[in-house]
């Protein structure tokens, strides 16, 4: 069974935690202590060995219909955006903080405004159901995305794309997703988290030290260039060339059998 407080379920199943979003009667919108409860399982998430993986999902129809305003707005206001990353070592939304060093694999469905593209930008694989909304629509409200979106969809989608939901606030649905590259894959509905689901337990069954490593160097790529990228893989290569699960990797291969990896 899940163990639970007021708003994120969690739940191991073998390398992976599972995190759920669970304010369904307010569409999973994301008031402080939902954004607490989200950095501290990514914490969790981060600092345990034994924890390879993460899938993101939400309780109910939908992922979530945005930030709690009401309450959300005034904080910030009153003591800045940082309080959005949560106030933990790992930020879920990788702005205010560091990001989580460990892959996330993220399942969303009906409505995903606002935060939810942000945490779909910062997550690694998306998978989105048939009928997903999203919407970025902070401007017209008068403000602007701070949770990522401005510079990590430009990055990741193109320019034309990201300006295209950004700056014009238009609802767009899961094979737009999935053209612009917000999505990895859609499924039918009711699909999508069974579907992560398999998708992070494949990620968790490979090395765990050649797993981070991978994403630690792709990161690098991405916010500081291939030249940071390729000195840094030249400094992380070789103890992961000389560990124990790369001769477990090899022993498995030469004896046909699926590889035990120890994250050693």
């Amino acid at each position: 069974m899940p163990a639970m407080n007021d708003r994120i379920t969690l739940e191991r199943n073998g390398h992976v935690l599972e995190m759920g979003v669970n304010r369904p009667e307010k569409r999973n919108a994301f008031d402080l202590a939902t954004i607490k409860a989200l950095a501290a399982a990514y914490k969790e998430l981060g600092d345990d060995p034994e924890l390879r993986v993460g899938l993101l999902f939400a309780h109910g129809d939908h992922f979530s219909a945005g930030l709690d305003l009401a309450e959300v707005g005034p904080h910030v206001a009153a003591h800045g955006p940082h309080a959005l990353g949560g106030e933990g070592k790992y930020d879920p939304f990788g702005v205010w903080g560091p990001p989580v060093p460990k892959p996330v694999v993220m399942a969303v469905s009906g409505i995903a405004f606002t935060l939810s593209i942000e945490l779909a930008l910062a997550s690694d694989i998306v998978v989105a159901a048939e009928g997903v909304r999203f919407r970025q629509l902070e401007i017209g409200r008068g403000i602007m995305p701070f949770g990522g979106a401005t510079f990590r969809a430009p990055e990741k989608l193109g320019w034309g794309n990201a300006m295209r939901f950004l700056l014009t606030a238009e609802e767009f649905g899961a094979q737009e997703a999935l053209r612009i590259g917000l999505v990895q894959e859609v499924v039918a509905p009711g699909e999508h988290v069974a579907r992560a689901r398999a998708i992070a337990e494949l990620v968790a069954r490979q090395a765990p030290l050649g797993t981070q490593a991978t994403l630690k160097n792709a990161r690098t790529a991405a916010t500081k260039g291939a030249a940071a990228a390729t000195a840094e893989l030249r400094e992380m290569l070789p103890p992961i060339l000389a560990s124990d699960d790369a001769r477990e990797g090899l022993q498995s291969f030469l004896e046909r059998r699926d590889a035990k990896f120890t994250g050693k």
